[in-house]
């Protein structure tokens, strides 16, 4: 069946509006990535058994946008540690012996040092427990 000129025509006009609204959309992206120091912050993982979820956040210090949900805190924590990941403080509680394992992970720079660092934990009760604010979001 044979296409029609209108439709033809409506076609590219509508790919060219996805074009435009997509090359729009990077450019703000990059505009905000160089708004600061990309090569200075982490990206934090969450991640259930199996990776059958995942949630992830970007974390850079002082946290003035708010991009993870208790900034401020995380980025105290990550202080008084240093940037190692392995000497967070937490926030010890009690947890419950339910074994639903959950991974965590973080890449990227801190204060000019290159992390990679990643950890799994019986639950999400034991990983906030050891991590506090951090991975929490």
């Amino acid at each position: 069946m044979p296409v029609s000129r209108r439709r033809r025509t409506s076609r590219a006009v509508l790919a060219a509006g996805v074009t435009v609204a997509l090359c729009t959309a990077f450019g703000v992206a990059s505009a905000r990535a160089t708004d600061r120091d990309v090569s200075d912050g982490l990206f934090l993982t969450v991640s259930g058994a199996g990776d059958t979820w995942i949630h992830g956040v970007r974390l850079f210090c002082p946290d003035t946008r708010g991009t993870h949900p208790h900034g401020a805190a995380a980025c105290a924590e990550l202080a008084s540690a240093h940037g190692d990941l392995n000497a967070l403080r937490g926030d010890p509680h009690i947890c419950t012996r339910e074994y639903d394992p959950v991974t965590v992970a973080a890449s990227g720079h801190w204060r000019g040092r290159t992390v990679t660092w990643h950890r799994q934990f019986p639950n999400a009760c034991t990983m906030d427990a050891a991590t506090g604010p951090v991975f929490r979001f």
